[in-house]
């Protein structure tokens, strides 16, 4: 019988993680990475897809993103400073532990190099705030770069 592998605040069984709905292209995206960086991608694609179970997600410029009717909300990708999981309305989430990135967009992230660096209740906040809290971004070319609030 497979032992159980503790992640971060999480007890994940062999083979469990691949037993979500984790779309095809992203788990393929999750195994290129270093084992380490695997671990990372695979607990945020599981716990992302459990936690918001009406998103659409797809590789979308090169790296995981989950979309809500058609507006990128979170990802991640893998950068020098590590794996960067981001909000794309996260600057509006009020989150100490999220970094904003820059003033134009409402984007925030967090890096990990670890998966042990993972709080999965923080995690499970953000998510529900990215449901909650969301700019267009969907429309951001067609207004010229204006972003609007829409919820």
């Amino acid at each position: 019988m497979a032992q159980q592998k503790t992640i971060g605040s999480n007890v994940i069984q062999p083979n469990n993680i691949l037993q979500t709905k984790m779309n095809s292209e992203i788990h393929t995206y999750n195994n290129r990475q270093i084992k380490v960086d695997k671990e990372i991608c695979n607990l945020l694609a599981t716990k992302i897809d459990s936690e918001i179970t009406e998103a659409e997600s797809k590789i979308w410029h090169s790296h995981p993103v989950w979309f809500l009717n058609g507006n990128p909300i979170v990802g991640y990708s893998k950068q020098k400073e590590g794996l960067r999981l981001m909000f794309w309305s996260g600057a509006s989430f009020e989150e100490e532990k999220l970094n904003l990135i820059g003033k134009k967009f409402k984007d925030a992230s967090i890096f990990y190099t670890t998966v042990e660096q993972i709080n999965t209740i923080d995690l499970k906040r953000w998510l529900k705030k990215a449901k909650e809290i969301q700019w267009d971004y969907k429309n951001i070319v067609k207004l010229k770069g204006q972003l609007n609030r829409l919820k």
